[in-house]
């Protein structure tokens, strides 16, 4: 079932970026210049997003860099790749743990298709693939705990920011990972799936004046 999901979901983009090629003598340019055909230089764009916190006894990390392309005014694909660390210190007082630290590393990236319906609202999918490395340290008797998995993932959701094509754009989104695996790092411990919000920025290698 999981492999069917991300594979539909990956041909449902092939699908989305063959229709915007076909349209894309009409549509892919961005200045007043006749329509040019083809592989654009322009319409390459490159950001990405970045997370920070931090609390009294954990702290988290994360940036999520992308390359990507602008098919037409409504459609950006592209690749983006995941970074992610964090850890939790231990409480000897036994209050926020059982005087346990961990280390969680979280690398991984995916595909992403972003279709803008309005020019302040976009719905996305970003089929992923992540590596989780965990490591924990009870401070108490010694002990340490190793895991290390993978879990195919599939966020979908929606977002708000400024689309502006040739120029650059910001934008925050809300996703879940709707395949629920019980590796996947968007779930809790109980294997519920966690809201994702980012927030990041585009912008394009060749800025149109």
């Amino acid at each position: 079932m999981t492999k069917k999901l991300v594979l539909t979901c990956c041909i449902w983009m092939i699908a989305l970026v063959s229709m915007a090629q076909d349209h894309m003598p009409q549509v892919n340019t961005y200045t007043d210049e006749a329509p040019a055909t083809g592989f654009r230089k322009e319409n390459l764009f490159i950001g990405g997003s970045l997370g920070l916190g931090f609390g009294s006894y954990d702290f988290n990390v994360g940036v999520n860099p992308e390359v990507g392309y602008s098919l037409n005014r409504w459609l950006d694909v592209g690749a983006v790749v995941n970074f992610s660390y964090s850890s939790v210190r231990a409480d000897p007082n036994f209050i926020y743990n059982a005087n346990t630290s961990s280390k969680e590393f979280i690398y991984g990236g995916g595909v992403f298709g972003r279709a803008w319906f309005l020019p302040f609202l976009f719905v996305t999918v970003q089929p992923e693939y992540n590596w989780t490395s965990i490591r924990e340290q009870d401070k108490t008797y010694g002990g340490t705990y190793n895991l290390n998995v993978t879990a195919p993932s599939v966020l979908a959701g929606v977002g708000y920011g400024s689309h502006n094509p040739g120029q650059g754009s910001f934008y925050i989104a809300l996703m879940v990972d709707f395949i629920r695996n019980s590796n996947s790092p968007y779930n809790d411990v109980y294997g519920h799936p966690i809201p994702v919000l980012r927030a990041g920025f585009d912008v394009f290698l060749h800025r149109q004046k």
